[in-house]
């Protein structure tokens, strides 16, 4: 946000407003940091326009621009250049402050009363602490400046500091133009420091994103800043664990000069102790974190300055990381990252709430295969215009290395348009290095059958650690009983994440589809489609059945058919307006006591549960009530299977038909085990979440620190953990809270890429078709339907979609599951062979070709379509 004034002092919420053309970015970002709520010394910022009115008043325009035309990057350490930066300097420094600047100036310190006492006097120039470059250390700071005339001198001194050769080489080298470079001056208030130093949301040094790297001296902080010392330097992880302290020699520290200035006393003796206790590293830790959050929008790295007066912590500087060198694996140095969101649009399409995606960083598991050792730390997702996208190189060298899956068979696994990565070996299992990765890969076999066997005794502990939590009464919980039970959430998140890593592949019908190829070639994917309609017990396909035989039960409800036809409908009414003898209610009951975790895109935490709000349930049953027919369902499910095993009775041996429903048996085994995992995954890592958001949502709106108790899922959990430790009263959350409602709804609008190429989005093109040719894409259901095609964007948009429609879609989640049934079959953008999409799909007989780039673009609503999903094909 940027305004023009005549003014020549801001206060830090003017410095916000007027922005970094007026301020600076080092008073902007001061702005910026007092409006959030963050503890910032008195003071305000001296406008870029008053070095313009200053350098014409003295009449010093001509000189500068002299130097802008005639210094270049070759010149810079020649005599004649040298002599003409330093005549500017001089002259700069002789020169009178214009008496409205010093009139105004004098009237603003001394309303904020710190005219009389000690400050500091920093350079803040447009150009500086920005994205582009961070000027750090190249103009001239001053502290313990004391009185209206050394502040004066020292305000020259940074204008001067704009011309000393280094200033003017850092210009050209990073391109910047001299007068993009005009320097406001930051005026703040010195204070009594106990300790200082400067921190960083990432390690400069290896380029990891996953650690906070905190340096601390005891007294000011420009011996830190200046390298004059060896500092102590703390790391901690993204949960504030302290993983690493490394106490330094401390050869001295910088004090204030009772007459001003600073000096530097040396230690006497041995080095004293550690500057922070631990217990306020790890408040620091999490200040620095919400400056991340709040700056950096929670992916643009901060580096910040900071004061500890031995009670609180204050800020004196954050800017952006500019620099940071790429974390990956040595194989990847020279290949782009390919970011992509692939199957990450049957989860997870939408633009994240924030809170969602700071409790990702906070419950972040690492990369744990049997015999491998991956890079730690290793960045594999990130936003890009709000949504999630996987680091798809990572993906593909990751599995490639330790078990020798090749990118190709990644992306067919996951769906999605992305390219591959480059590798230059002919086989993956060639000489040591293969029988290694075969090894690995025996283990992750092993491992996963193993899971099979154990994974109903993982599931029934998280349920018990569920239904436990739903019975406590957490409003009469403690801050700190809060803090804990998500703690709680935390440890049996992470004791259950690798049992669903390793069911992620379940329900793979790859061997299945190779043990039918020998006998039906070309027919063995849609023959193993068809054998697995109706054959398991899928959780998520459980959904569709269960709302299907309520909309049954509401037919001859004649209580439920008065509730349906009431005018307007009110579905939140449904306790109130059916009577306790509906067997309608009842059997709602049962469901949401089943599934009531579960909701439409149910990755995020922002989105309401079914058991909070059956609402789309119940419309559902509602559209349906007239024409649900689960009998004719399941009847023609039983005839495709029966067909399908008749065939198979026929050609394939009967001494070879025991591999195939073996292979059948755990194909089918494999697919419940998966969806059953996902829906265990959404109770521990959103829905117990919820429950205790919501109880802290709740809290924060009593206490007016936020609008409303929905407002929570949009900070992130630094800020609540802050507030709720007592670090911080919760000023400013409500104007970041606003502030990320906006850009949430703005970009709700933009249409996500495929996938990005570094810092490039691209599309995949919809695919070429001629007069009478098919769309082609990725067959997961087996059979063939036409039908009238009716694009449906959102789940909620499922009152469209009539009976023997065919359902086009971007892609699916479970909250899509109900929609399936009502349609001939399935047609959407992206998908694979193991998404949810196709697990249902297959499980309810219904053909669907997934995987075809901008489907939703190609066929028009109404429009006739045969969908083909043997052949993997839509024809139009």
């Amino acid at each position: 946000m940027e305004k023009s004034c005549g003014k020549f002092f801001f206060s830090w919420p003017e410095a916000f407003q007027v922005g970094v053309g007026a301020a600076g970015g080092k008073g902007w970002n001061l702005g910026r940091l007092e409006r959030y709520g963050f503890r910032v010394p008195l003071g305000g910022v001296l406008a870029a326009g008053a070095y313009r009115s200053f350098i014409e008043e003295n009449g010093l325009l001509e000189a500068t621009e002299d130097i802008a035309q005639s210094v270049t990057i070759g010149t810079i350490g020649e005599k004649e250049t040298e002599q003409k930066l330093f005549l500017i300097r001089e002259k700069i420094k002789a020169a009178r402050i214009p008496p409205k600047i010093r009139e105004e100036l004098e009237t603003n310190l001394k309303n904020i009363g710190i005219l009389d006492k000690p400050v500091a006097v920093r350079s803040s120039a447009t150009a500086e602490d920005s994205g582009k470059a961070s000027f750090a250390g190249i103009h001239e700071s001053f502290l313990n400046v004391r009185g209206l005339d050394n502040i004066l001198s020292a305000i020259k001194g940074c204008y001067a500091s704009l011309w000393t050769s280094r200033a003017v080489a850092y210009r050209r080298k990073m391109n910047v133009r001299d007068d993009e470079v005009i320097p406001a001056v930051v005026i703040m208030e010195m204070m009594e420091a106990e300790a200082a130093g400067v921190g960083f949301t990432c390690d400069p040094r290896t380029g990891r994103e996953d650690l906070v790297l905190i340096s601390a001296n005891f007294g000011l902080g420009e011996s830190v800043v200046s390298g004059a010392v060896e500092p102590d330097e703390y790391c901690l992880d993204y949960a504030f664990e302290i993983t690493q302290k490394r106490i330094g020699r401390k050869e001295g520290k910088t004090i204030a000069r009772k007459t001003g200035g600073t000096e530097f006393v040396q230690s006497a003796g041995s080095p004293a102790g550690q500057v922070l206790s631990d217990e306020n590293i790890r408040r620091l830790g999490l200040l620095i974190l919400r400056v991340f959050d709040a700056l950096g929008c929670g992916e643009q790295h901060q580096d910040i300055e900071w004061v500890f007066d031995g009670k609180d912590f204050a800020l004196v500087q954050a800017r952006p990381v500019t620099a940071l060198p790429r974390y990956t694996f040595a194989e990847l140095k020279n290949q782009p990252d390919i970011w992509s969101n692939a199957n990450l649009r049957d989860a997870a399409p939408m633009v994240q709430s924030t809170l969602n995606w700071s409790l990702t960083k906070y419950l972040a598991v690492g990369v744990n295969m049997p015999g491998y050792q991956a890079p730690p730390g290793i960045k594999s997702t990130r936003l890009y215009q709000g949504r999630v996208y996987w680091n798809l190189s990572i993906i593909q060298w990751l599995n490639y290395d330790a078990l020798g899956i090749t990118p190709r068979q990644i992306n067919e696994f996951a769906g999605g348009f992305q390219p591959e990565i480059e590798i230059n070996e002919k086989s993956p299992y060639r000489g040591i290095k293969g029988l290694k990765r075969l090894v690995r890969l025996l283990k992750v076999i092993v491992l996963g059958i193993s899971t099979i066997k154990t994974a109903p005794k993982s599931f029934a502990k998280v349920n018990t650690f569920t239904e436990a939590l739903l019975k406590e009464d957490l409003k009469s919980l403690t801050e700190r009983d809060l803090i804990n039970k998500l703690s709680e959430i935390k440890s049996a998140y992470r004791e259950f994440f690798p049992v669903f890593m390793s069911l992620v592949s379940a329900g793979d019908i790859g061997p299945l589809v190779k043990a039918l190829e020998k006998h039906f070639p070309g027919k063995g994917k849609a023959m193993a489609n068809a054998l697995m309609a109706g054959r398991g017990d899928i959780t998520s396909a459980q959904h569709g059945y269960r709302l299907m035989e309520m909309a049954e039960i509401a037919r001859g409800d004649a209580a439920a058919r008065r509730y349906f036809s009431s005018e307007p409908f009110n579905p939140l009414q449904w306790e109130k307006e059916l009577p306790e003898e509906s067997p309608l209610k009842q059997s709602l009951r049962d469901f949401l006591d089943e599934y009531g975790h579960r909701g439409v895109y149910e990755m995020d935490i922002i989105n309401p549960r079914w058991r909070e709000d059956p609402s789309y349930l119940l419309n559902v049953v509602r559209s349906t009530m007239d024409t649900a027919d689960l009998g004719k369902i399941k009847a023609q499910q039983k005839e495709k299977a029966d067909q399908t095993r008749r065939e198979i009775s026929q050609r394939v041996p009967f001494y070879r038909r025991g591999l195939v429903n073996n292979s059948l048996k755990q194909a089918v085994k494999g697919a419940e085990l998966r969806e059953t995992a996902k829906s265990v995954l959404v109770k521990i890592q959103v829905f117990a979440m919820r429950l205790i958001f919501q109880e802290i949502g709740r809290r924060l709106a009593g206490k007016g620190i936020l609008p409303e108790p929905a407002d929570v899922y949009h900070c992130v959990w630094s800020e609540i953990l802050s507030i709720l430790q007592g670090d911080w009263g919760g000023r400013g959350l409500d104007v970041l809270v606003a502030e990320r409602k906006a850009i949430r709804k703005e970009m709700e609008t933009l249409s996500p890429p495929d996938f990005v190429i570094d810092e490039v989005p691209h599309f995949a093109e919809p695919p070429a078709r001629t007069p009478g040719s098919a769309l082609t894409g990725l067959g997961v259901a087996a059979g063939k339907a036409s039908g009238a095609a009716r694009a449906i964007y959102h789940p909620n948009e499922g009152e469209k979609l009539q009976a023997g429609d065919v359902l086009v879609a971007p892609s699916s989640d479970p909250g899509w599951t109900p929609l399936f049934l009502r349609a001939c079959a399935i047609v959407m953008e992206a998908g694979g062979s193991v998404s949810h999409g196709a697990i249902v799909a297959r499980e309810y007989g219904i053909p669907a070709v997934v995987n075809i780039p901008g489907v939703l673009k190609i066929i028009k609503d109404g429009q006739l379509v045969t969908v083909d999903g043997d052949e993997g094909k839509v024809y139009l």
